[in-house]
């Protein structure tokens, strides 16, 4: 059984369009503020598109959100893609937690409940984007996000986006398809 959509949130599949779609940590906690987090991410993106057949031609992983912009799946539809990266990273996280000795990877905050039982805020925002000026737009709002954010100076300092596959030397931590 699902849960109804949120008023005013319509999603449009079938069209070809590309998605920028935006899922957030639960309660925009930062739980994927270490960087071995957004690298588990980084890799499960690349399995989860390898398996469902999407093209990604962007990506940026922030501490407690990520933006991606991609095509609809060759299997299923942007929701069982995200559905499924969500879920391979949560649980792999959840391991992760209890294989380490205790503190070093905590998903909870000193005043939060000690252990969270949810890793993802349920929902996430997906936007068509069918023209060339919106994919660009697109592009380079997840590409300065982490500077927007003070995380960095600039694009190029925050590996876990896909700015570097745009940069002439064209490499990211994972293959994106430039359209």
């Amino acid at each position: 059984m699902g849960f109804p959509m949120p008023e005013g949130l319509k999603r449009y599949y079938g069209r070809g369009h590309l998605h920028f779609v935006t899922f957030s940590c639960y309660r925009r906690l930062p739980l994927l503020r270490k960087a071995s987090a957004r690298v588990l991410l980084v890799k499960e993106l690349a399995r989860v598109r390898a398996e469902y057949g999407f093209l990604l031609v962007g990506y940026v992983v922030m501490p407690e959100h990520v933006h991606l912009l991609m095509s609809e799946p060759g299997k299923g539809r942007p929701s069982t893609v995200l559905k499924m990266l969500k879920q391979r990273v949560s649980h792999r996280m959840w391991e992760t937690r209890r294989t380490t000795l205790p503190g070093q990877l905590r998903l909870a905050f000193p005043g939060e409940e000690p252990q969270l039982r949810q890793f993802w805020q349920a929902r996430f925002y997906d936007f068509n984007v069918y023209t060339e000026r919106k994919k660009k737009e697109k592009l380079e709002y997840m590409h300065s996000n982490p500077v927007m954010r003070g995380l960095v100076r600039h694009p190029k300092d925050w590996p876990w986006s896909s700015w570097s596959n745009y940069a002439p030397d064209g490499r990211g931590l994972i293959p994106i398809d430039r359209l």
